[in-house]
């Protein structure tokens, strides 16, 4: 960790929102009254879950997007277009596929008028800077993806920029190769060979952001906005099974699945008799796959929610939306970071396919109103028919077009699970399949 100075911020971020313009003239809010500083020698990390628009504020910070209000400062002026002193790594590699790695790095330099003899100079020192000595004319199909990613490190930092921005760049990688990669660039930031000033990364891996980051901001979603922030006073190289480590990550965990605030949900719940609550699609399977490796050992129906991710490789944005479905249909609890089963989930576990079937129907219907409103709709019409239509338009009422899309495509796949309706794709028609 590079010691931090009381100098003026690189950049700041003043309350800056980002929405888009909709049809129904409700606009899609994705970032709201966002606030940060970022100051000369630390590492900050954005983590939420995708859709909370950590991206899109990176894009806002690297001058590539125009906040709809707000403002992002730059040593004291306002960003209003592509900044010369900010590079980006992006999750995808985004090489050009006919050019040689050492032309890919070069490219930065040649957009911004830097002679040829300079370019070359300062692109293999870049590439042999990052680990990449020898492979200069090589080009991206002959480099494996730890490679490419390598490339798309030597192109940001050849430019020497003051602020590199980092779009979840560890994440298209396998587990070794990120790992690897992750501790080469903390190594060179620790040693000082990284020409950089700051760091600002994006990541949905709890973990990845406490190996790394200085500071780490918790991002909310819907819309996204920063709701927590978390200090990392751990000394580099860090341990993960060190104690200090493992309470941070709990901590970390325990933040992020701390339900949203009873105001918010109670509102949203009573939206429409209920169906103004946002669902997420999670396959029946999972839900069982789950529950079943809750309750088995060395769990025994208790798991530490960071354990549990790291034995079933799962990240937040995988295993949160799972521990929500659970909790919704009342199969488990969730608290200070460990999820628990109810009895309900310890008698699912036990049951057959048919037992499951009958205790997901009952709860579907308990729990998630829209569901009982569609097997109402149905058992009252002659034909027990109804068009997706008439329930899409009612969820658009409190939640954007893809929330509603999202929402109703739960609904289909539990649903179908519990046989509780059926729903044909090609006509978008709900039907019982066995009226009473």
């Amino acid at each position: 960790m590079l010691e931090t100075t009381a100098k003026a911020p690189l950049i700041e971020v003043r309350g800056v929102c980002q929405s888009y313009p909709r049809a129904d003239n409700n606009d899609l809010v994705v970032l709201e009254q966002v606030d940060l500083t970022l100051r000369q020698g630390e590492i900050v990390g954005l983590l939420g879950r995708s859709g909370s628009g950590k991206s899109t504020l990176l894009r806002i910070i690297a001058g590539l997007t125009s906040p709809t209000r707000g403002a992002v400062v730059c040593h004291g002026q306002s960003v209003s277009g592509p900044t010369l002193g900010v590079a980006m790594v992006f999750q995808t590699f985004a090489l050009f596929p006919w050019l040689t790695v050492l032309e890919n790095v070069e490219l930065g330099l040649e957009a911004i008028g830097v002679e040829k003899a300079e370019r070359r100079r300062r692109a293999l020192s870049a590439i042999d800077l990052i680990g990449l000595d020898g492979f200069e004319s090589a080009y991206p199909k002959e480099l494996s993806g730890g490679m490419r990613q390598r490339v798309g490190f030597a192109r940001a930092l050849v430019v020497h920029p003051e602020l590199l921005l980092m779009d979840e760049p560890f994440s298209a990688l396998d587990v070794l190769t990120a790992e690897t990669l992750r501790t080469d660039l903390i190594d060179l930031w620790g040693d000082g060979k990284l020409p950089i000033k700051a760091i600002l990364m994006v990541t949905h891996n709890i973990e990845e952001a406490v190996l790394m980051c200085d500071r780490i901001l918790v991002f909310s979603s819907n819309p996204g906005r920063v709701e927590a922030e978390f200090r990392v006073d751990l000394p580099h190289p860090r341990n993960r099974l060190d104690s200090s480590f493992r309470r941070l990550v709990d901590t970390v965990y325990t933040r992020m699945t701390q339900r949203k605030d009873a105001r918010a949900t109670a509102r949203a719940a009573a939206l429409g008799g209920g169906i103004g609550v946002q669902l997420t699609h999670v396959s029946s399977n999972v839900l069982s796959g789950l529950i079943e490796a809750i309750a088995a050992q060395p769990f025994n129906g208790k798991a530490d929610l960071p354990h549990l991710a790291d034995d079933l490789q799962l990240e937040i944005d995988e295993l949160f939306p799972i521990t929500e479905a659970l909790q919704l249909l009342r199969f488990a609890e969730v608290e200070a970071g460990d999820i628990q089963l109810t009895e309900a989930g310890k008698r699912y576990a036990q049951l057959d396919i048919d037992g499951r079937k009958r205790l997901v129907a009952e709860r579907l219907l308990i729990y998630v109103p829209l569901i009982g409103l569609i097997r109402r709709v149905l058992e009252e019409r002659p034909s027990h028919h109804a068009p997706a239509s008439r329930f899409r338009e009612e969820l658009e009422d409190y939640m954007s077009e893809e929330q509603a899309d999202e929402t109703l495509k739960a609904v289909v796949s539990w649903s179908r699970f519990a046989e509780l309706f059926a729903y044909d794709e090609q006509s978008q028609q709900f039907s019982l399949e066995n009226p009473a």
